[in-house]
């Protein structure tokens, strides 16, 4: 086989040599790490390039769309920068204008080179100013809910392969189902039977079945299936174990119910007389062994899609095992009173067939051969054959199925159910899970029929015709791999919904890949799934179960929330911390926080705040509302209602205290001092504590009263806030060598905690506050078209806000240092001048 392909279709036996490191793929990946290590050491990171062996491809080149969630990011990154860099500007400008006037034209002082310092002082302020809007824990806040969520489920069988695809998944809005296993048990077991025209309902009416049909059903039945597919005795009260093939595991279950052994058929007929086998495929929606005969000659055993092996089938075992001619008007009468009343009932139904090929004296329904067929010409070979009986399999309904589909559609996502089982089965399955309802008018489609009515005369697929049935179309039967890709093609391109569909969808097969690569979000089965499928999908289910969907739905919401938590938490101190830093370095000409407090208040509202605000649980209220959309704002009116009106709070406290702080404590005014004073530490004090307190009502971004709701569940959460106000009083009682603060009594603290407390109170009036009293217009984070088309490759929003922030300050640090440059040598020149002069 040649390197990068996979097996698609068949069966064979494989001897595994080596794996691992030992493998040869393996070699050469560990001769590439080494090699990459050795470049490193050099300081060669230029010539590192990727490489491509034994079919693997590298993620990072794919061009995927960008998610929802990233474009929004990004945008908001680049108007925070935008707005941080026009405040640093305008501090820089007012003190330089303000100085300028009170030295320059009030006191009519002349120019001197020392006065310089003053003006590098505002640029380093403004520098300052740019640092505190950055918010540099917004990366560490998006990396912390995702890295939290993708461990957490685990523990609810999501394994995610692809980050992104665990906030898509919040953001779905349809979700493109397979039956089997993800909304069945996937635990098959044959409850009637149509043998030699007798309809067994139960398993006890399976007997008796004349001698010479049960030899011929019950070898087709045994031939006919991989040989790993058994059934094993289970242990004490339990069912028995299937192992394999689960149809195939129901059949050789059929044929246990008749007190015969399967395995004695096998032995009598080894693997090594098999001569040709058609494995199953969703074009032919059947499959079959042909094994020779004693004598000479050939045996064709086959079983299917009953409908359509019917429709192969010129013979059928009629009463007593005698041979009847099946004409169209039998089968017909098969399909109306046997086939469509098993599906009605849910019931999957499999037609067991079979047909010869003999060298002399041939009967009716046997084949007069002089040599070994052709067995690839299947037209020739498929056709003629004799029904042996037809099956009903019952998969039953998972019982959390019903209600994971109801939350789906109370969370606004459309269930579609896209299987190749008879339309009738998939509908009375659907029915049973809540997909259908028997009040709806949804529609209810064969692959043939939602191919013909999405194609042109001209045979081709058009969009328009498309967007006419996908937004009504509920259950997809007997569809086919490429009707999947295109209803799933046409459900994402298509122009219904303004806000573009966000469709997750679930295969098992290789023929599913297309539809899993081509959706927002692809789930593989991680039990039935094939190596293939799981390569193209996002998320793996490790128990086929669909209510892991609503799980990850869940997760992935949570994820979306967690980060707008930190938002509205980390622009209220942004506005608050930039704010106070430039009136006061316009009023007192310094900033009333110090450096090395804004390094703490930093600390506390980036890489703290984003722990805790990042952690917390998901809540089943999540579910209670509908997708964001894909234009959504990301900080939304309520949020920004909830930013500036705790920000309007904080301010007012702050130059409250700043201006008559010391009148209403009776302490030293510390406004004019550089020395650390108590004055200027309940200002820092009770900014801290109003943030801390903040943090709390920023827990709660959908307008909830009780902010404590759930607290305790998280202890991420209270854990960093103790420990967070803990270090602050440590700070402030033992803290001023380092922070340039002053211990406090006790009724200092108490107007500190007091204030503090009051963000809470006011948080409550600000929740009842219509949303319109914020214009819509001051919502940030909507989506840039063009941001949209950026690949998945490029840097994350986050880097890039850092890369884009960190270029700006390095930026303007380097004009500080030149300027800087700039005014040494015109000293240096100024002084050469003197001494020239002087001499």
């Amino acid at each position: 086989m040649a390197a990068g392909t996979n097996v698609m279709e068949g069966s064979a036996r494989m001897l595994v040599t080596a794996v691992g490191i030992n493998s040869k793929a393996g070699i050469i990946f560990t001769l590439v790490g080494a090699a990459k290590q050795k470049k490193k050491a050099k300081g060669d990171d230029s010539s590192s390039s990727s490489s491509n062996f034994g079919g693997s491809t590298d993620e990072s080149s794919e061009k995927k769309e960008k998610s929802v969630l990233q474009s929004k990011l990004t945008k908001l990154a680049l108007n925070i920068g935008y707005f941080g860099t026009a405040i640093a500007l305008l501090t820089v400008i007012i003190l330089a204008v303000k100085f300028s006037i009170n030295t320059y034209v009030i006191n009519e002082t002349q120019f001197q080179w020392s006065q310089l310092n003053e003006y590098i002082g505002f640029i380093i302020t403004g520098v300052t100013v740019l640092v505190v809007a950055v918010p540099e824990g917004l990366p560490l806040a998006v990396t912390l809910s995702l890295a939290y969520s993708v461990k957490k489920m685990m523990k609810d069988n999501n394994l995610v392969r692809h980050l992104d695809a665990c906030e898509t998944m919040g953001n779905a809005t349809a979700i493109c189902s397979d039956k089997t296993g993800t909304l069945t048990t996937n635990r098959m077991t044959v409850v009637q039977s149509f043998v030699c025209n007798k309809l067994a309902r139960t398993c006890k009416e399976f007997l008796p079945v004349p001698d010479k049909v049960e030899e011929m059903l019950i070898r087709s039945i045994a031939i006919n299936s991989a040989y790993t597919s058994r059934v094993m005795p289970g242990e004490k009260d339990e069912l028995p174990k299937q192992v394999g093939n689960k149809t195939e595991c129901a059949l050789l279950g059929y044929v246990t119910s008749l007190s015969k052994s399967y395995e004695k058929a096998r032995l009598e007929c080894p693997e090594e007389t098999f001569t040709h086998v058609y494995t199953f495929n969703s074009a032919r929606k059947s499959m079959g062994t042909v094994v020779g005969r004693q004598g000479g000659g050939f045996h064709l055993f086959a079983k299917g899609a009953s409908e359509i092996m019917l429709q192969k089938c010129s013979f059928i075992y009629g009463e007593g095992g005698v041979l009847e001619e099946l004409t169209a008007k039998k089968r017909n009468d098969l399909i109306n009173k046997v086939i469509e009343p098993m599906a009605c009932d849910g019931l999957r139904t499999i037609c067991i067939a079979h047909r010869d090929f003999v060298k002399e004296n041939p009967a009716k329904n046997e084949k007069l051969i002089e040599r070994e067929p052709t067995w690839e010409e299947e037209d020739d070979i498929f056709c003629n054959f004799t029904c042996l009986g037809i099956v009903g399999i019952e998969d039953p309904v998972r019982s959390e199925v019903p209600d994971a589909i109801k939350k789906c559609q109370t969370a606004g996502i459309t269930v579609r159910m896209v299987t190749g089982d008879n339309i009738n089965t998939a509908r009375s399955i659907a029915t049973k899970c809540g997909i259908l309802q028997p009040s709806d008018d949804f529609l209810v489609l064969e692959g043939k029929d939602f191919n013909e009515k999405i194609r042109d005369e001209n045979n081709q697929i058009q969009q328009e015709l498309i967007d006419n049935i996908w937004p009504r179309l509920r259950v997809l039967a007997r569809s086919s791999p490429t009707d999947k890709y295109n209803l799933v093609k046409g459900i994402i391109d298509s122009k219904v919904n303004p806000n573009r569909e966000v469709v997750a969808v679930t295969g098992d097969g290789t023929n599913d890949a297309p539809a899993l690569k081509k959706a927002d979000v692809g789930f593989a089965m991680g039990i039935a799934g094939t190596d293939v499928a799981k390569e193209a999908s996002d998320i793996i289910l490790t128990d086929d179960n669909f209510s892991s969907i609503v799980k990850a739905v869940l997760w992935g919401r949570n994820v979306y929330d967690s980060i707008s938590k930190f938002l509205q938490f980390q622009l209220t101190v942004n506005v608050v911390a930039v704010t106070a830093a430039v009136i006061g370095s316009v009023l007192l000409n310094d900033s009333p926080l110090k450096a090395v407090q804004m390094l703490w208040v930093n600390l506390i509202m980036d890489t703290l705040a984003s722990l805790a605000l990042a952690t917390e649980m998901p809540t089943p209220d999540l579910l209670l509302r509908k997708p964001y959309g894909r234009t959504k704002a990301l900080v939304t009116r309520r949020m920004m209602k909830n930013i500036i009106g705790q920000a309007i709070y904080q301010l007012v406290v702050i130059f409250y205290l700043l201006f008559a702080g010391d009148v209403l404590l009776q302490i030293e005014s510390g406004r004019d001092d550089s020395v650390p004073t108590q004055h200027m530490t309940v200002v820092f004090n009770t900014f801290v504590m109003m943030t801390l307190f903040n943090e709390i009502n920023a827990r709660k971004i959908h307008g909830q009263r009780n902010v404590f709701q759930g607290i305790f569940t998280n202890p991420i959460f209270y854990g960093i806030w103790v420990s967070t106000f803990v270090l602050q009083i440590l700070i402030i009682e033992f803290g001023s060598a380092f922070f340039s603060t002053k211990a406090l009594s006790i009724d200092q603290w108490m107007w500190c905690l007091l204030f503090g407390v009051g963000t809470l109170l006011w948080g409550q009036l600000i929740i009842s506050l219509p949303n319109r009293v914020v214009p819509e217009k001051f919502s940030l984070g909507k989506d840039d078209p063009a941001l949209q088309k950026l690949p998945v490759g490029k840097p994350s929003p986050g880097q890039l806000l850092w890369v884009r922030s960190r270029k700006r300050i390095l930026s303007q640090i380097r004009v500080v240092n030149a300027f800087r440059a700039t005014i040494d040598t015109n000293r240096l020149q100024g002084a050469a001048f003197k001494k020239i002069e002087g001499s």
